[in-house]
């Protein structure tokens, strides 16, 4: 492999006008193509198989005036006083002649006023579900009302759900990005080119996946994970091949031989790190829920094609700079650097010296910050986790504050039976039993069909919808339910289903991670062809994982210095976000463990010692290491300054597990333990080693292949 891509290198490298030619027509036409077939985004997480889905694909069929969005306008009177039905009355009006709005109910018809009279939940139902409504039947539902006079108005519902707007202080990260590329290679240069580099890549995937938006049903979240993933890996792979080209310059190589040898060797482990995130994310379609797929399906893409632009694109840009990534210093012969050693020849000597008491204070100290993780509760994100200040939190607050938590945990269940009379005796027994479940506030009486084969029960929990209490009332009411016969009766209802994917993510989670601990003492296991650093590896990244969620859980979930991030409602982490931490910093930490641990082999394959190979591999890598780990700490830490909840916590959980991958796990704990493993940590049985392949990621043939090409044409060696 390494010997193909230092031939694509040159290649790049020699024809740089038509490389960066076709990349930015490539650009231009995904670009032209997302603004002519982008589509939608919305929060619709469906869950093929569950009750709750199975209800609505039922209600969607049998009772299609209540399938689609909902929104609540919450009216109330100044303090001290009480609503006038003629009052309300023109907002029910103005919110029925909303676009697409099929019935606005009146809450003195419908009983939905408050005890003491003061507030009022006027119920809004549209004719489509919530990614189909379109911006302008949204901004006319926040219109209705506006006229009231002496009334607060509130609006709120699912109708709400939109993408999470992606604005300037996510350009935070890659602001330090650039700091950090300056400070790295002392010139600006290099630190343009590579972050120019990376922007471009990211420019294509998430045009690629805009173009498919149109067909592809994308929850909001999704861009958002495929932005961060590209920028963040886009600029790492970059500086990777930068850094070793500027180290073949600095060694007397000509341009294109040193554009080649980098691609080949530096982009060996880049194609390797790359494969192990696309892997990862490309994983979670295994899980079968459809939105997580698409998740996970989109951001392998945007890293592939970082990886793709890293290897062509960076080559092509390295040819129109010349020397001119290496500092002023160096290119005028002043400062060489020889003989100099860094920081990570320091450290990896301190390491190994005081490698028990460093290891154990390492293993003791991620284990103590584990702990909070066993406490870890899953749900969907609801209005009241919403940035203060937004129309679905005031509605959300308004409604706690006049009907309590339970008015915004609304739950429907679905009768059905072959004949009116059927149901309706199932929908009176499944009424008083429901109402007799511990949790549960009221039951509203059954809602018939035109046809009356099914009717809907709108049950109020006493809890709100990411209270554990409700999700106890969930599965006692299908609990109890069950024991009718003559009908189906199913519960459903935005807090049932966030429920139902909880459940099931949560029962995949296990099963996941095994899948992706397993892959990654494979994969590693074919690149270094030994036993032990995989093994070493995968438990080095189940301690980076439990200490990332502990410490998520105890700040989003917990509470603990949640004001300081800016968390305003502590509450149970988003359902999908720990398999999906788990799928990134999986490829995120085999990137660091490639970069670092395969310089340790090629020192070791030369005769050094496994204890000065270890220190070699820290000297030489810690620096790129440390720079890629603080970049794409940067980067994802931009995403903690946004008010979506589910962004918010996914950008500081994998800020954070980067951190302590890169610098416990990966430049501490692995180090230590090569130290400790010595010859044993590249022993492979030989039966495995004339099974498994040779990747060639270290790029060994290749060093023999332009040995022997020097020794022929010494011109090829490319002195300065």
């Amino acid at each position: 492999m390494a010997t193909l891509l230092y031939r694509l290198g040159r290649f790049s490298f020699r024809r740089r006008g038509r490389v960066a030619a076709v990349w930015l027509l490539l650009l231009v036409v995904l670009g032209l193509a997302a603004a002519a077939f982008h589509g939608p985004t919305g929060d619709k997480f469906a869950m093929p198989g569950t009750e709750s889905q199975r209800a609505l694909d039922a209600l969607a069929k049998e009772f299609p005036q209540a399938s689609g969005a909902t929104g609540t306008i919450v009216v109330a009177a100044p303090q001290g006083g009480k609503l006038d039905p003629a009052a309300v009355a023109p907002v029910v009006q103005e919110a029925a002649a909303v676009p697409g709005v099929v019935a606005a109910l009146d809450p003195f018809k419908t009983g939905a006023v408050s005890p003491v009279g003061r507030h009022a939940l006027i119920q809004v139902q549209f004719d489509r579900e919530a990614q189909d409504v379109t911006a302008a039947q949204r901004a006319a539902y926040l219109k209705a009302g506006s006229s009231a006079q002496g009334l607060r108005v509130e609006h709120g519902g699912e109708i709400l759900n939109g993408a999470p707007e992606v604005g300037g202080s996510e350009g935070i990260g890659v602001l330090i990005a650039a700091v950090v590329l300056i400070v790295t290679f002392g010139s600006l240069v290099a630190a343009g080119m590579t972050l120019l580099n990376a922007l471009i890549g990211v420019g294509a995937g998430m045009g690629g996946l805009f173009a498919l938006s149109g067909v592809v049903e994308l929850t909001s979240v999704t861009p958002v994970l495929a932005l961060m993933l590209g920028l963040a890996v886009g600029i790492d792979y970059s500086l990777f091949i930068t850094s070793r080209y500027r180290q073949f310059l600095a060694e007397g190589v000509t341009p294109e031989e040193a554009a080649g040898r980098a691609v080949g060797t530096a982009g060996s482990a880049v194609v390797f790190a790359g494969a192990t995130v696309v892997i990862a994310l490309a994983g979670l379609s295994v899980v079968g829920i459809p939105f997580l797929s698409v998740m996970g399906l989109a951001a392998a893409g945007t890293v592939a094609v970082a990886v793709l632009v890293a290897l062509t694109l960076l080559p092509a840009f390295l040819s129109y700079a010349g020397a001119r990534v290496l500092p002023r210093k160096q290119r005028t012969g002043q400062n060489t650097g020889a003989g100099a050693e860094g920081f990570g020849y320091t450290w990896g000597r301190a390491v190994t010296r005081l490698r028990v008491p460093i290891l154990l204070a390492g293993v003791i100290g991620l284990g103590a910050l584990t702990l909070p993780a066993q406490d870890l509760r899953l749900a969907l994100p609801d209005a009241g986790t919403a940035a203060p200040g937004t129309p679905a939190r005031e509605a959300y607050d308004l409604t706690s504050e006049g009907f309590g938590e339970g008015f915004n945990a609304r739950l429907i269940a679905v009768v059905s039976a072959a004949d009116p009379a059927a149901t309706t005796a199932a929908a009176g027994e499944a009424a008083k039993m429901i109402q007799q479940t511990p949790g549960v506030l009221a039951v509203a009486p059954p809602q018939p069909n035109a046809a009356g084969t099914t009717a809907l029960l709108t049950i109020i929990p006493k809890a709100g919808p990411t209270d554990a209490a409700t999700e106890d009332a969930v599965h006692a009411i299908r609990a109890k339910v069950a024991s009718i016969r003559g009908a189906e009766i199913a519960v459903t209802g935005a807090t049932a289903v966030g429920i139902d994917v909880s459940d099931k993510l949560a029962d995949a989670m296990p099963v996941y991670l095994l899948l992706v601990v397993g892959l990654s003492v494979l994969l590693l296991m074919l690149v270094f062809r030994s036993i032990l650093v995989p093994v070493k590896a995968a438990l080095g990244f189940l301690l980076t994982v439990g200490s990332t969620f502990g410490i998520t859980v105890a700040i989003f979930q917990e509470g603990h210095l949640a004001g300081l991030l800016g968390v305003d409602v502590p509450g149970p982490l988003v359902s999908f976000l720990p398999i999906l931490l788990i799928g990134i910093l999986f490829g995120l930490a085999m990137d660091y463990e490639v970069f670092l641990v395969s310089r340790m082999r090629e020192d070791y394959v030369h005769g050094d010692t496994p204890r000065q190979a270890t220190i070699n591999g820290m000297g030489h890598n810690a620096r790129v290491v440390t720079a890629a780990a603080l970049i794409m700490t940067a980067v994802f830490g931009g995403f903690v300054f946004m008010d979506d909840p589910i962004i918010k916590s996914m950008g500081f959980a994998l800020a954070v597990g980067v951190l302590i991958d890169a610098f416990v796990v990966r430049m501490t704990l692995v180090p230590a333990v090569m130290s400790m493993l010595g010859r044993a940590a590249w022993w492979l049985p030989r039966a495995l080693d004339r099974v498994l392949p040779d990747l060639d990621v270290e790029g060994e043939r290749l060093r023999h292949h332009l040995t022997a090409d020097a020794a022929a044409s010494p011109e090829r060696a490319g002195v300065m």
